[in-house]
């Protein structure tokens, strides 16, 4: 389960780090559209999944009475802080995306 965890884990990481170089370096394509499609849907289930890891569950299933899966190959202190850090990571991803799409509109006629 904590092999699982960590490999969704970096993933995910790996899909924001590259929207926002790719945000932060003004192109949007379609690889940053399916690496926020990523994003996007898992924090859609992290968020439908009352703000749990939908892992818990399953780990509790595999004996962890505790269910936690913060427990992945990462320091426990960033293991257990990774949602508020993910927050304003996704908002500078979204302002950025927002900057170029405003910055590749404005034409004067």
């Amino acid at each position: 389960m904590k092999t699982i965890h960590t490999f969704a884990w970096f993933t995910i990481e790996a899909c924001m780090v590259y929207v926002l170089y790719a945000g932060a370096r003004g192109r949007t394509d379609r690889k940053v559209g399916l690496a926020a499609g990523v994003v996007a849907a898992e924090t859609l289930v992290f968020a439908a999944n009352g703000f749990h890891c939908p892992l818990t569950a399953v780990a509790k299933d595999l004996g962890d009475e505790t269910g936690s899966v913060t427990d992945i190959y990462l320091p426990r202190w960033l293991a257990r802080n990774l949602p508020g850090i993910h927050v304003p990571l996704i908002l500078a991803a979204v302002l950025l995306h927002w900057r170029n799409y405003r910055a590749g509109s404005d034409t004067t006629v």
